[in-house]
């Protein structure tokens, strides 16, 4: 049997024309021009149209990441938790225009918490992958004052975390 590889193009029986995106242990995903995509089982009848080799380890990178998170998740025991401040539990979020005629926004302070813990996470992975780059060391330094800012700016919100070690930190 003859693996495609992704960029082959192909014709199916009842889709019609298509080109594989990825491929996977058991299917293609094969994105065909009249129906979307499809899953296409490794074994199913193809027209070759024009032929890409299969690249040799078989397995796509989103599966290599679905796969690492899911053991990261097993073996960590979940992803982190991190708790709101007790007396924020329940509380809501008042934005009062200073314009008067405009209705304030009201948002649960949980769903906020869970936006700012978010940003926090997402300074974390800019951080590593500044520090992992090829960039030179000026540019680095550069961006990783840049970063640091943006924890100084988010300490304002270090009230809502219900343990120091979570909170924003200029270090």
């Amino acid at each position: 049997m003859k693996f495609l590889g992704i960029g082959s193009r192909v014709k199916h029986e009842e889709y019609g024309l298509g080109v594989v995106m990825n491929v996977h242990s058991t299917y293609y995903d094969i994105t065909f021009y009249n129906q979307g995509s499809e899953r296409v089982d490794l074994e199913e009848e193809l027209e070759i149209i024009e032929y890409v080799g299969a690249e040799s380890d078989m397995v796509s990178m989103f599966d290599v990441e679905q796969t690492l998170i899911k053991l990261l998740q097993k073996w960590n025991g979940q992803t982190e938790t991190v708790p709101l401040g007790d007396r924020w539990k329940g509380g809501t979020l008042i934005l009062k225009p200073g314009v008067d005629g405009l209705a304030p926004k009201e948002m649960p302070i949980d769903t906020f918490f869970h936006k700012i813990v978010m940003m926090r996470d997402k300074l974390r992975v800019l951080e590593q992958k500044v520090n992992a780059s090829d960039l030179p060391d000026e540019a680095k330094v550069d961006c990783q004052q840049y970063i640091t800012r943006c924890y100084g700016s988010m300490t304002s919100f270090n009230v809502l975390f219900k343990e120091k070690e979570h909170q924003f930190s200029t270090k």
